[in-house]
């Protein structure tokens, strides 16, 4: 199985803010929307990291009150760990534990963000196929089918 498969749940999820953007903004966007990972891109619409709801309270808790000022470039985190459509799911798996988050964005080739995929679909999907080969295994080793 392989990431395009999951694309258009993923693409539900995706959540794009501008590098230059405010925190503050970053923090209404992750509130208003159940949301858990937003993209941050440049100007290009290129990837050029992550923010989490973590990674907001750990910026605001040096700011002075409600006039922190800091962008959403100061506070994301800059390790890309991201996808690309024709990964299997196998492999995002492996990444996931790996790297211990949850999410991941789905990005093409210029880098832009196509969608993210939730822990929960990619394991979800990854047991189906597994159920799916065991049967066809079975089905083979009773010889059902075969006459």
């Amino acid at each position: 199985m392989f990431v395009n498969q999951l694309l258009s749940e993923a693409q539900k999820r995706l959540i794009t803010i501008r590098a230059e953007a405010l925190l503050v903004d970053a923090a209404r966007v992750l509130a208003g929307r159940h949301a858990e990972l937003v993209v941050v891109c440049e100007s290009n619409g290129k990837a050029v990291g992550v923010i989490t709801k973590a990674d907001v309270v750990r910026r605001i808790t040096n700011c002075q009150g409600a006039a922190c000022r800091a962008s959403v470039a100061a506070a994301m985190t800059q390790q890309l760990i991201s996808c690309r459509c024709g990964d299997s799911l196998n492999s995002v798996w492996s990444k996931m534990k790996q790297h211990g988050v949850r999410h991941i964005p789905i990005i093409d080739d210029q880098a832009r963000p196509l969608g993210i995929i939730d822990a929960r679909d990619a394991l979800q999907a990854l047991l189906i196929d597994a159920a799916d080969e065991l049967q066809l295994l079975r089905d083979y080793v009773m010889n059902v089918g075969y006459q």
